[in-house]
């Protein structure tokens, strides 16, 4: 199901059914596509000005590459659509990444122009020599409105939209940007078509559906929430941030019937919910991406909601949507059926039932590699399989995460997944006192090399390390439960939520932490 095919069917047919909004904007089908003929001859404009343009990628075919970096969600998804229909290659840089983080990824990827309102970014670049184009919101909506005034004055035809070959790069995505340099990666059009296939099986973006995506559009999840809209011919909400409040009145004056959102927004629309239910009376879907949604977020939202379903779905960027969980504790994935999953050992060899190893996956949505220059990592084997070197078991056919390859721990010869230690602290109270957020860390140990360590944000360490430690034996084999419990007065986390695990190690090591 092509993006462009289906916003140029559905603008035929549908005209005036809302694709993309945000607080204040708003694109019809019909608009998005009359918008995005003058957008990309604005976008061509400003790459064929350049005296010497930066040399692209080899992975984009020669395509020039178009970078947004802004905090606005819609104008973001609106030139990533706006482009979808062309010879062009786009891509999302977080602007809250680290200056340097940035500065690299636009000059070994050949990024050539920069859509961005950073006055730092553009001084760092043009300080590397680099011999792009950098230019403001404001003064790229002025070319575009421009490219439209102009071309009704000497009634010329602007560039229209058209269905693209396949093997056509479409999107230059990035594995992280916050705690490593970032992997870039390319996403051709028929990869982005069998991810679109995927969702659409199991996620439900169905023609007409009007789907909340609150977040950067930076972020896979959102962005993945952007085109799968478009390209099953239904409506996209965006908001720069999730707002309880205004959010409320958007989804229930706007008829929104299905939210995408990382799980930290999950938990914030269960407690926006609880205070006004009759806001959110219409939801009958919440998408969450990234394994293991705690379920203390889980049993909320339906105690809230008890008529709104959860959808909790793991994938990668890299390889596409794998598979989701939708009851019980959540920590078991249903694999989708047309995923091939795998559990292998350090030889490359698949482990036995219900062991821990790396997981490998084979799917057509999966990119062919990283970009060159952005990492040495290897993406695909030779056989086609493709792992980020998440770890997992697998037990009758069903998947359970267990961590990247730095979230397993060996101590005393037994290997231990430290998000399975975090998990059974998941909701934990005793004396009146409720336990906050928590992280599990491995230590160095003369005696067993490495031990496994707990360190509660400030605020829920009001519980004793006698509860808890009586409290982890109940529910841990005992190789993992911790031998050590620190207070740190905040866990460091990465600007999309996420706690920095090596971080937190250090900080213990150095001394910073509280021992209970």
């Amino acid at each position: 199901m092509p993006i462009t095919a289906t916003i140029l069917e559905t603008a035929r047919t549908h005209p005036d059914r809302l694709a993309i909004a945000g607080a204040h904007e708003r694109l019809t089908y019909a608009e998005l596509v009359a918008d995005s003929q003058a957008l990309f001859a604005a976008v061509d404009d400003l790459h064929r000005a350049q005296e010497t343009p930066p040399a692209p990628a080899p992975e984009t075919l020669g395509i020039p590459i178009t970078a947004v970096s802004l905090t606005s969600a819609f104008l973001t998804a609106r030139i990533i659509a706006g482009l979808a229909g062309f010879r062009a290659v786009s891509a999302t840089i977080d602007p809250r990444w680290p200056l340097d983080h940035q500065v690299g990824v636009i000059t070994v990827t050949g990024i050539g122009l920069v859509i961005s309102d950073s006055p730092a970014l553009a001084e760092a670049l043009a300080a590397t020599g680099w011999t792009g184009t950098v230019i403001s919101s404001a003064a790229f909506t002025d070319a575009v409105d421009r490219r439209t005034r102009t071309a009704q004055a000497q009634q010329t035809p602007l560039p229209a939209p058209t269905v693209r070959d396949g093997a056509e790069p479409f999107l230059m995505l990035f594995s992280s940007g916050t705690t490593s340099n970032p992997k870039a990666f390319i996403k051709t059009r028929d990869q982005y078509r069998a991810n679109v296939a995927v969702s659409a099986a199991h996620l439900e973006p169905l023609p007409g559906i009007v789907t909340l995506a609150p977040g950067p559009v930076s972020y896979s999840l959102t962005l993945y929430a952007v085109i799968e809209s478009l390209a099953t011919a239904g409506s996209i909400h965006l908001a720069d941030e999730f707002e309880p409040l205004t959010l409320g009145a958007r989804i229930n004056e706007e008829s929104i019937t299905r939210i995408v959102a990382v799980p930290a927004v999950v938990k914030a629309l269960a407690e926006a919910a609880h205070r006004d239910p009759a806001r959110f009376v219409g939801l009958d879907l919440v998408v969450t991406g990234g394994a293991n949604l705690p379920a203390a977020i889980r049993d909320r939202l339906g105690e809230v909601l008890p008529r709104t379903r959860l959808i909790s779905y793991y994938g990668a960027a890299e390889i596409g949507f794998i598979g989701d969980s939708r009851d019980g504790d959540g920590t078991w994935i249903e694999i989708y059926p047309t995923i091939g999953a795998q559990i292998r050992d350090e030889s490359g060899h698949p482990v036995p039932d219900g062991e821990l190893g790396t997981l490998w996956i084979l799917a057509a949505a999966c990119s062919d590699g990283y970009v060159t220059g952005t990492t040495e990592a290897v993406l695909r084997g030779p056989d086609g399989w493709a792992t980020v070197d998440d770890q997992g078991r697998m037990s009758n056919g069903r998947l359970q995460l267990a961590g990247r390859a730095g979230d397993i721990a060996v101590t005393g010869g037994h290997k231990v997944s430290l998000p399975e230690v975090e998990r059974a602290f998941d909701g934990y109270a005793a004396g009146g006192h409720r336990l906050g957020e928590v992280v599990a860390i491995v230590l160095p140990d003369a005696a067993l090399g490495s031990i496994v360590a707990l360190v509660i944000e400030a605020g829920g360490e009001g519980i004793g390390k006698a509860a808890l430690l009586a409290h982890a034996r109940s529910r841990l084999a005992p190789q993992f439960v911790p031998r050590r419990f620190f207070v740190l007065d905040r866990l460091p986390r990465t600007v999309g939520g996420k706690i920095r695990r090596a971080e937190i190690v250090d900080l213990i090591v150095d001394g910073q932490g509280l021992r209970l």
